[in-house]
Formats: structure tokens, sequence, C-alpha cells
């Protein structure tokens, strides 16, 4: 088993041409956990620990290379509900009414996503946000706490 406590790259800004590319899937809310075990599709064993508090793994992010292959995360898509606010007041609005519920918030492009609850989407539709339920990456988490 290999350990892996820091990011190497990412895909985005890392060459990696003529090397084996293995697959770490992890879903969402995995990608801030500091311990854990995965197997990647190949069947490898890595062990996550990483030291600084507040460090994320990204989809694309390598955690593992050596002169034939490299370990990629995927992070995997799940049920979202999807939000297009028409207006600025609408975005703050409904990601203000999500936060007071203390629900993980993403923004893609001008999307508000948040993972998939029956009562959320249920409350969002009361509310007049027109919430969408989609298959989707959950990527860009909305940071929210003071350092």
């Amino acid at each position: 088993m290999h350990v892996i406590h820091e990011v190497l790259g990412n895909l985005s800004d890392t060459a990696i041409e003529g090397l084996e590319i293995d697959v770490l899937e992890i879903e969402w809310f995995e990608s801030t956990k500091r311990i854990q075990r995965k197997v990647t599709r190949n069947g490898q064993e890595f062990g996550i620990k990483f030291l600084k508090e507040g460090q994320r793994l990204r989809d694309g992010d390598i955690v593992f290379r050596d002169m034939s292959r490299v370990v990629l995360i995927h992070i995997k898509p799940c049920d979202a509900i999807v939000i297009k606010p028409t207006s600025m007041l609408e975005m703050g609005t409904v990601c203000y009414e999500i936060g007071n519920k203390h629900m993980p918030l993403f923004i893609e492009n001008d999307e508000v996503l948040m993972p998939y609850e029956n009562p959320m989407f249920r409350w969002l539709e009361a509310s007049g946000y027109n919430p969408e339920k989609q298959y989707r990456q959950l990527l860009n988490i909305l940071k929210s706490n003071v350092e």
C-alpha cells in the first residue's frame, strides 16, 4: 500500500504523456477527509494522510507518479440540486438561505449546486427557486469559513 501525503500536480497543468493512468475514485465529501483508505480502478490500495488542515483533493489531481504510471483523482458524479439564479439578488438570497441550513454549496459557472436532499429540494421549489435534480460532479465547494 502506498501512502499519499501530498498532491503532486493536476492533470490540467502537468504532462503525463506515455504513462499508464490509474484512477482513484472518491465521493465529493471524501475530498476533504484527512485520513482514508481507497483502492484504484486497477486494484492498487492507497492510504491518504494529509498533514495540512484544509487541504482538499480536486478532480484530476495527481497523487502518485513513478516512471511508468500516474494515479489521478476522479470525483464521482452524484444526484445534485441545481439552481440557476436569474439575478445577483436571487443568487445572494438562495446562497444565504441554503447556508443558513448549513448545507454545502458548490458554484459552477452561473449555477448553485448542492448534494440532493428531497426535503431541501421541496423547500427550494416552494420558495420559487426552480431547482432541478441532475447527476453532476460537485467540484467547486464554496468556502465560507474564516481562516
